[in-house]
């Protein structure tokens, strides 16, 4: 098969087209390291608010757990893009500029958010309704820094405004150096089927780099929408959760057309425990024990006894309790 592998953004080149997408409550430090170990072209941070990074900087910054944990990325996981959000055009240059020197490689630009919370503040894909707005962030985030600046958007709002193609076309004119396309409208969530084809339509109308996003689940998934829709990368999110071998499934498939072997009992029992300690030590114990309840769920969806499994790690408070219950369950 051997597939072109590299994929440049300005001026990061990521050895495998291939992106973690950045999902909040997911995405944070040692996930994005677990799936750049496994051949993750580029890690995308959870998105992160411009506005609350401004007043955290106006009072005690170091001091502001929240937002360090958000911030924080580290050299083994480079390259690493940080997203902002927010509607304010001066106010996201400024904290584009702010967050700059820190250890990221690419500032994204979120307008794909559907939250409620988020949209109704006029913020994520609720911008996809104001293009001209839209315009005026992505200019003043690329003037402000030297970075690579990229975006992430949706189809559109709803299906009666489909217009990824006119954002598209705004955010190369204001400079934008690649654009991710989720093949989803707001209204949609993330129900339904992605529709690649707007992917297409993206791709043939612009000359930045193109990535594609939306129902990538499997190593055939990526590289059939690759060449359904001749975008230069795919952004994988849910299908990573619980998931970090699809990364090394998809470079080793468009390098070779062979997917390696998915990974046996012991193999998926090592990867919760390394993940709970990396948790642990990155969050402390209590809460990566709370934390790594969705991550177990999504690890072992479809292993044997998963319901029970579910049920029992509920349960569990420490390493230890965790690392006792996949002995006794997970075999």
């Amino acid at each position: 098969m051997n597939r072109r592998m590299k994929l440049t953004i300005g001026n990061v080149v990521l050895e495998t087209p291939v992106v973690l997408a950045p999902m909040a409550g997911v995405t944070d430090l040692p996930f994005r390291m677990l799936c750049r170990e496994m051949g993750c072209g580029l890690v995308c941070t959870e998105m992160i608010s411009a506005k609350a990074v401004y007043y955290a900087r106006r009072t005690a910054f170091e001091k502001n757990r929240s937002s360090r944990i958000l911030l924080a990325a580290d050299e083994s996981e480079r390259p690493v893009s940080m997203q902002l959000f927010g509607s304010e055009p001066e106010l996201l240059g400024e904290i584009a500029a702010f967050l700059e020197p820190g250890p990221y490689d690419i500032i994204d630009f979120n307008m794909g958010c559907p939250v409620p919370k988020v949209v109704n503040n006029h913020e994520g894909s609720a911008l996809m309704r104001e293009p001209k707005l839209a315009g005026e962030i992505l200019r003043a985030m690329v003037r402000a820094v030297k970075k690579p600046v990229t975006v992430k958007i949706r189809k559109g709002f709803d299906e009666a405004h489909v217009n990824a193609v006119e954002i598209a076309k705004i955010a190369e004119d204001a400079g934008i150096s690649a654009i991710t396309v989720h093949g989803r409208t707001r209204e949609q969530y993330y129900s339904g089927t992605a529709d690649w084809e707007i992917i297409r339509q993206v791709k043939a109308a612009v000359s930045i780099p193109v990535i594609g996003n939306g129902d990538i689940f499997k190593a055939e998934d990526a590289v059939r929408m690759m060449e359904e829709t001749g975008c230069d990368g795919i952004m994988v999110a849910r299908g990573a959760r619980g998931n970090p071998w699809i990364f090394r499934e998809i470079r080793e498939f468009m390098k070779t057309g062979r997917i390696p072997p998915r990974p046996d009992s012991t193999k998926l029992r090592e990867m919760i425990l390394r993940h709970g300690r990396m948790l642990s030590e990155f969050k402390g114990e209590g809460t990566a024990m709370r934390e790594m309840r969705k991550h177990v769920a999504w690890y072992t969806a479809g292993c044997p006894h998963s319901s029970s499994l579910r049920e029992a790690v509920n349960r569990v408070e420490s390493m230890e309790g965790l690392e006792r219950l996949l002995e006794e369950r997970l075999v």
